[in-house]
């Protein structure tokens, strides 16, 4: 009979009990829901005079090939963890297609973004860019890409607004690399930075040689940059190693491959009238590839290998 009587005696306490843990678990469960379906759950399905299809589309590392035609290598060297497609319809107007490409960091989500960074540069998300027919911008971990599939003043102005909305329900921003930071400031071109950690991409935007001479690969982090100083350009590479002895065995092999008749002080004068030079800091590599006086070049490596952290 005590027993009992503990047992209802505890009910309304047991009851209290159970319903908080209950609460806590949903509330930790909301928390730590994935961001990706939770953007996919939250866009509109109408923008402008346009209604979403039916049918969204969920690609991942490997089916992304089946969609983007020659370019989804390029997603992919920077770890791309899902893409959401969407298809917006209008029966007098052309079609827009949103694609929402998952990086998994902020970083890559950037990464991918600089890219390509040609365009008008728009407030719309992180560092958005318009060029006819096309939307850009990154922001948190997700790279947002919307196009018109044929130009109209209407379809513009809808992508435009579609680009509002999306950032809008993306509430965290992002972060630049760590590596991109470290960029020495003065006569830098922010609008042609690229960020990357695959040899494919760095020969597409500046070609050094068929084999990886630099050992980029997941475990470095290197930004591609231009600079201008006066009357004078120069483009600098700037390379993260996992360690010092990586570092320098890349420079040892950048001086042999690419820059056999460097001084004792890792500079050449190229066949083109350009200056080309190198040089280390513990585990961070620096390159000039090109610039237009000695002078400038050594001043580069200088600046941007100073403090090395």
């Amino acid at each position: 009979m005590k027993n009992r009587h503990f047992a209802r005696a505890c009910a309304p306490a047991c009851f209290v009990l159970l319903t908080l843990s209950v609460l806590t678990i949903l509330m930790t469960q909301k928390a730590a829901a994935d961001p990706f379906t939770d953007l996919q759950a939250r866009l509109p399905k109408q923008i402008n005079g346009w209604t979403a299809d039916p049918a969204d589309r969920i690609f991942d590392p490997i089916s992304i090939f089946s969609y983007i035609n020659g370019g989804a290598e390029v997603y992919k060297a920077y770890n791309m963890k899902h893409c959401f497609s969407r298809r917006y319809s209008n029966p007098d107007e052309p079609a827009i297609i949103l694609d929402i490409f998952d990086m998994g960091t902020s970083q890559d989500a950037y990464g991918v973004f600089t890219h390509d960074t040609d365009g008008e540069a728009l407030a719309v998300g992180q560092d958005a860019r318009f060029r006819p027919g096309w939307l850009s911008f990154w922001k948190h971990r997700f790279f947002v890409s919307i196009y018109m599939e044929e130009e109209s003043p209407a379809a513009e102005k809808a992508v435009k607004e579609l680009g509002r909305q999306v950032a809008a329900l993306i509430p965290a921003k992002g972060t630049r690399p760590r590596l991109v930071l470290k960029l020495p400031a003065q006569g830098l071109d922010p609008e042609n930075i690229r960020y990357l950690h695959h040899p494919i991409l760095l020969n597409y935007h500046y070609y050094l040689a068929d084999e990886n001479i630099l050992n980029i690969s997941q475990q470095t982090d290197a930004a591609l940059a231009d600079y201008r100083r006066g009357q004078e350009k120069a483009r600098l590479l700037l390379v993260e190693y996992p360690d010092s002895e990586i570092a320098a065995r890349s420079l040892s092999n950048f001086l042999k491959h690419y820059l056999p008749d460097a001084d004792k002080s890792g500079v050449a004068l190229l066949e083109n009238g350009k200056w080309a030079a190198a040089r280390l800091n513990k585990k961070w590599l620096a390159v000039v590839l090109e610039a237009d006086s000695r002078k400038f070049a050594e001043n580069l490596l200088k600046k941007v290998l100073q403090n090395p952290s």
